[in-house]
């Protein structure tokens, strides 16, 4: 009887799960269908407008001068642009940082350095300390891991021509992409993210929101919808939703981009999984009621359901995976062809529709995207294997788990050549990673269970599952040994650095 209730139970959150990756089917069906709605430029300010660039940085000791040189590189009047440095760091950053706004100050730049002792509200506290003395009517925002291109006011800007246009976002693209296969999963990742969601919902008349960092607002719509709050660990988000529901009008600008810095460390991307995670479902909190409560259209509203609450998905995988061996044991009494025709379809389509979301994004962008086919499965696996880590954030936001905003480390890497086991900064790792060991064995022995039961159809799947928990274990692990022996000379000295960057980025 018992078996029969976890039976049930799974194909609840089966369901539930098929529901949420169904709806990548739907955003694509949305991108494609809206081609027509793309942002058009139809009129240009007659006289351009001043802007604050601010730079929020905290411990960003090797990218804080590339991004402030980047952002005085700017194409833009220099009496029309003022530069902020938002600096919360606590360590050599600051002397970094002062050194270097004083010598584009020198050269003739609007550039001011702004520190604040007390790290209050993290980011958004930062923004919202700089947006008091902002000379601009308009900022744009950069994040530590962003090189500002030139021409990015240039193309930015003249949108605001339309007074309901609050933000435009620009496209993220990443410098070091071809650094290592975690690397290249986490580009295609953030493209799907950008290329097909953000275009859908926007193309689409649906919200969608600002990514913390290349993108430009309207200083009063920031103002009239109450300014950067820092209640979530995703303050752009927060933000985004309520500008919008005051009426601001959000322009995403897909062949706009700007260059960035993805992880190259796996501890420091799950810190940053972790964050958008929890950041997302705090957000939902906040704002599903009066989202749902208000006059905006059915399609809106049903849209910011399934994109505030998505992270939800994976505390569902989870108990999916959890649930995976009981319910297989329940089903050898129903039998085999049972199963082949209830699961193994919803399992099926789930898959087959995040493979498809994905490759739909790359071919929109890169012309070699069939050869992007062969990361596909390490995709959904390292997706699957984040479920632990995410679904740790989950929780911490449904029980109201304050924690503190995690930056994640950058390192300065733009070529496969460069290293960073050397640096200061290191992601953190947690006992977490023992749960995603004892999920990867578990799943070796689901494996195994239904091969000797020749439950054949279900061990594709099961695979998938197997190799995303081992593989974010495993590298977890692996990473911080390194990271241990190249941050200690004695040991350093024993191993070669060059062969351990080289295994890195393979």
């Amino acid at each position: 009887m018992l078996l029969y209730l976890f039976l049930v139970i799974y194909f609840l959150v089966l369901i539930t799960v098929f529901t949420y990756a169904s709806h990548r089917y739907y955003m694509v069906y949305l991108y494609y269908r809206n081609q027509k709605n793309r942002p058009v430029l139809k009129n240009r300010l007659q006289s351009l407008p001043r802007v604050t660039v601010q730079l929020p940085i905290y411990n960003e000791l090797y990218v804080v001068r590339r991004l402030i040189a980047a952002s005085c590189s700017i194409d833009y009047p220099r009496e029309l642009l003022d530069i902020q440095v938002l600096d919360d760091s606590t360590d050599e950053t600051a002397q970094t940082a002062r050194e270097c706004v004083k010598e584009f100050r020198d050269k003739g730049y609007d550039i001011s350095y702004i520190h604040r002792e007390k790290r209050e509200g993290f980011k958004s506290g930062a923004l919202a300390h700089g947006l008091k003395s902002a000379k601009g009517e308009y900022i744009a925002v950069f994040d530590a891991d962003f090189v500002p291109q030139s021409d990015i006011l240039q193309k930015t800007i003249h949108y605001f021509s339309d007074r309901s246009v609050g933000m435009v976002q620009t496209r993220w693209t990443y410098l070091n992409r071809d650094y290592s296969l975690l690397t290249r999963i986490q580009a295609i990742m953030l493209d799907g993210h950008f290329v097909i969601e953000h275009t859908a919902r926007n193309w689409s008349g649906r919200f969608f929101n600002f990514n913390g960092t290349a993108g430009v607002w309207r200083k009063e719509a920031i103002e009239t919808a109450g300014g950067w709050q820092h209640d979530t660990l995703t303050e752009d988000l927060d933000l985004s939703y309520r500008s919008q529901l005051k009426g601001w009008k959000f322009i995403f600008l897909k062949d706009e981009t700007a260059p960035s810095e993805i992880p190259v460390d796996i501890n420091a991307f799950k810190s940053q999984q972790n964050r958008w995670a929890k950041g997302s479902i705090q957000t939902a909190k906040k704002l599903i009621v009066p989202i749902l409560k208000s006059d905006l259209p059915l399609k809106v509203k049903v849209e910011a359901f399934f994109h505030l609450t998505n992270n939800i998905s994976y505390l569902l995988m989870l108990l999916l995976s959890l649930l995976m061996y009981p319910s297989m044991v329940a089903r050898i009494n129903i039998g085999w062809f049972q199963m082949i025709v209830t699961d193994v379809p919803f399992l099926l389509v789930a898959t087959t529709g995040i493979s498809f979301f994905y490759l739909c994004s790359q071919k929109e962008i890169y012309k070699d995207w069939r050869s992007r086919l062969l990361y596909m499965p390490m995709l959904m696996s390292l997706g699957i294997g984040l479920s632990v880590n995410n679904s740790k954030a989950v929780l911490e936001a449904l029980f109201n788990k304050e924690t503190e905003f995690k930056r994640t480390p950058k390192y300065m890497i733009e070529k496969k050549k460069d290293g960073w086991l050397g640096k200061k900064y290191q992601g953190e790792i947690n006992s977490l990673v023992l749960f995603e060991l004892f999920l990867g064995v578990y799943f070796t022995f689901n494996i195994y269970f239904a091969y000797i039961n020749k439950i054949y159809v279900s061990i594709p799947f099961l695979m998938i599952f197997q190799i995303g928990f081992f593989y974010v274990a495993f590298l977890s692990i692996y990473q911080v040994i390194l990271k241990t022996i190249f941050s200690n000379r004695f040991l350093r000295h024993l191993f070669s650095k060059r062969n351990a960057e080289d295994v890195m980025a393979a």
